[in-house]
């Protein structure tokens, strides 16, 4: 008896819908084999819900991904979006469903595969066997801090207000996640905060070195941001599990996306306490070459990877998955994002196809 999974399908903007059509013939392909079943139900979200229904997350996109098991985006937004008040914007309805689902843990896993070492910027002896994962909070902190807004000051003069704010429960959670994050990998978490400079980020540090006790088998350091930022350029290799605070995490994950060589391998993770978790790649919505066939799938494919892992418990058919993008690599096919010396260009489809073609041998 297979396995049935609803997996909410959130297509999005841009080249969207190209590579959620490659990661969805992926999972089709990759069924049979574990005795898997998906039943994939597409919802509206970001700047296609805007043009459809007015608003970028509609009730019933959010109701659709709290009954499935999984969720799997895409990309959301697009420059005809950018003028819109911030609420109507699709950015805005990304953050809504994160807080919609309870999804307060976002982790982004940066892997460097050795064919593709070439295609990072850096040196090779910089960032081979480079594989660190980066645990990012996503519901607190300075995007979410109250108040906030541009406010008109006695004198007349406008004055910008966000606010960084943490409690101690909100940092116990994530840090939790973290330091069990690191157990299942090599041991070693490092914190990153500004405590020099933001009480907030005292606060945090002290909670998580409070909660290193209850974890004696990982290793726990802890790097202020702007040198954290430093040293994932300077030596990535002595980073294994990395957490910090929702401001800090985009920025770091991004560095860390382009030690690959390319932001379009690097899947991600959005995760609560219960409910389905959110997998999309790190990449934007691209809308440059959206249509044209020339996106790089691995990242959806990647992501419904991790999906399998982290959502569904099925490792096995999310190893197969990886193994199939490895020998792709390994024959030297690439998308544009990629593309180097001696290897083949292929577009979206193609990739795509190359990958089924994999699995089915």
């Amino acid at each position: 008896m297979a396995t049935t999974y609803r997996i909410a399908v959130l297509a999005g903007d841009g080249i969207g819908p190209e590579i959620t059509a490659v990661a969805l013939d992926v999972l089709r392909a990759i069924a049979p084999r574990f005795d898997l079943e998906f039943d994939f139900v597409p919802a509206l979200v970001g700047g296609c819900a805007i043009d459809a229904v007015g608003e970028p997350l509609p009730a019933a996109t959010l109701e659709t991904c709290r009954q499935s098991d999984a969720v799997l985006l895409a990309a959301i937004g697009g420059t005809q979006w950018d003028t819109l008040p911030r609420h109507l914007r699709p950015e805005t309805g990304l953050l809504a469903l994160r807080s919609g689902l309870g999804l307060f843990a976002n982790l982004r896993p940066a892997k460097v595969f050795p064919q593709l070492i070439h295609a990072s910027s850096l040196k090779p002896q910089v960032i081979a066997g480079v594989d660190l994962m980066v645990v990012r909070e996503l519901t607190g902190g300075i995007y979410f801090g109250q108040p906030r807004g541009i406010f008109t000051t006695e004198t007349g003069e406008q004055r910008g207000v966000n606010t960084m704010a943490y409690t101690a429960t909100e940092i116990d959670r994530i840090g939790r996640v973290a330091f069990e994050t690191a157990r299942k990998r090599q041991g070693k978490l490092c914190s990153v905060d500004k405590a020099n400079v933001l009480e907030v980020c005292q606060l945090w540090r002290d909670r998580l070195t409070a909660l290193s006790a209850e974890y004696p088998d990982v290793e726990l350091s802890h790097l202020y941001v702007d040198n954290a930022a430093m040293q994932l350029v300077r030596a990535p290799q002595q980073f294994d599990t990395i957490v910090t605070s929702n401001l800090f995490g985009d920025i770091l994950s991004d560095i860390a996306a382009m030690l690959t060589g390319s932001i379009g391998m690097l899947p991600s993770a959005s995760l609560g306490e219960s409910g389905p978790g959110l997998f999309e790649p790190v990449h934007g919505s691209a809308p440059d070459i959206a249509g044209q066939n020339k996106a790089n799938p691995l990242a959806m494919v990647l992501s419904a990877a991790m999906m399998l892992r982290y959502g569904l418990n099925q490792p096995a058919a999310a190893q197969a998955i990886e193994e199939a993008i490895t020998a792709v690599l390994d024959q030297g096919y690439r998308t544009g994002d990629l593309m180097s010396e001696g290897c083949t260009l292929v577009g979206c489809r193609e990739m795509g196809n190359l990958l089924i073609k994999e699995l089915s041998q």
